[in-house]
């Protein structure tokens, strides 16, 4: 009997073989990460000018001198946009994973995901709120 359960049983080497493959496949994208970055930090501290002046220093405003009052009311009336597209953006990329592994999952994953949607549906509302508001406008 013990011989026959030794014979599913995997020697140790080939768990150990698995684990520094895959780090070393980690180990190699963070290594090519830092080698692709480091002359975009490198390059510019050679080449860029040294020198100071008034020019340099002034504030730049798309290529024109600046004009007006710094200290602006910018409008907020799209940012209630930008919440929901956010919010749509997470939960479309749940609901996808969800509806692709729902056949195996079963019925019972719901449990999981109607909170989901519960909490979901919280800044959703705030969003709406604030789209609804006319001084955004």
């Amino acid at each position: 009997m013990t011989q026959a359960l030794n014979k599913f049983k995997q020697p140790y080497s080939v768990y150990s073989n698995m684990v520094s493959s895959e780090f070393g496949i980690i180990l190699a994208m963070t290594l090519a990460g830092v080698a692709f970055s480091l002359p975009t930090l490198i390059i510019p501290y050679f080449f860029a000018p040294k020198k100071r002046n008034p020019i340099k220093l002034q504030t730049f405003e798309a290529g024109q001198p600046p004009t007006g009052e710094s200290r602006i009311h910018l409008i907020m009336q799209y940012y209630s946009y930008l919440i929901m597209f956010v919010i749509f953006d997470v939960t479309v990329m749940f609901l996808f994973a969800w509806g692709l592994s729902f056949t195996t999952l079963g019925i019972q994953s719901l449990v999981t995901l109607l909170p989901f949607l519960a909490v979901i549906l919280c800044p959703m509302v705030y969003a709406l709120h604030l789209a609804g508001r006319r001084e955004n406008w």
